[in-house]
């Protein structure tokens, strides 16, 4: 189907070029959007005479766009999801995940807004694509941790599998002093001993005994 596109769309073409795209492209996303119109001599017309308020709130809704990325551009947020010890989620993050941390942290923005290519299933930080307009993309990060203290050691610059080997040779190490207090003490025990507590077996007296034999 050739459409109108009213409205700059990735990878397709710029507002008021006409473009053919496939028909179910065209019914269920395209068209219901309003962001393109059907190829047609009518249309046509239409579109020439709403193209300078089309292009005026093109630029309104570009200039908000832009304000909204200076502040939300590079901005990170914490996910919280039950992992496993390897770092595997018991579940996923999606774009409404995506959608509902940046809204919790004040700003607006809709689930359709996030480009994911496949739902997050792992710790760690992610960067995600924020399209605020057709002209406008930006990207957020999103810190996915099982604590609030295990995500600002991630937001530090450390991985899940350092922050693992930092647990496991801690473990390591307190057990390394554990049996090194166990050896101090028996150590010391041995010390304490002296000839005068220790308990020696009696000597026979084979002297009384050659006297009785006497």
């Amino acid at each position: 189907m050739d459409v109108i596109l009213l409205e700059r769309v990735a990878k397709l073409g710029q507002m008021g070029e006409v473009v053919s795209v496939k028909d179910g492209y065209a019914r269920n996303y395209l068209l219901p959007q309003r962001k393109a119109l059907r190829a047609n001599e009518a249309n046509l017309k239409v579109f020439e005479a709403q193209k300078a308020q089309l292009e005026a709130r093109n630029l309104e809704t570009k200039s908000e766009a832009d304000s909204l990325a200076a502040k939300l551009g590079g901005e990170q947020f914490v996910v919280i999801r039950s992992a496993s010890d390897a770092g595997a989620l018991y579940g996923s993050v999606t774009t409404r995940d995506a959608a509902d941390a940046a809204v919790a942290a004040g700003y607006t923005i809709d689930r359709k807004q996030v480009q994911m290519s496949r739902p997050i299933k792992e710790l760690g930080l992610h960067p995600v694509q924020i399209v605020l307009h057709p002209e406008v993309e930006i990207e957020i990060i999103l810190n996915v941790a099982r604590s609030p203290e295990e995500a600002e050691l991630q937001a530090s610059g450390k991985s899940i599998q350092e922050l693992a080997a930092e647990e496991e040779a801690a473990a390591e190490f307190e057990i390394a002093e554990l049996f090194d207090d166990i050896g101090s003490a028996q150590l010391d025990d041995l010390e304490g001993e002296t000839p005068d507590n220790r308990t020696e077996a009696p000597a026979s007296d084979e002297a009384g005994e050659d006297s009785d034999e006497d």
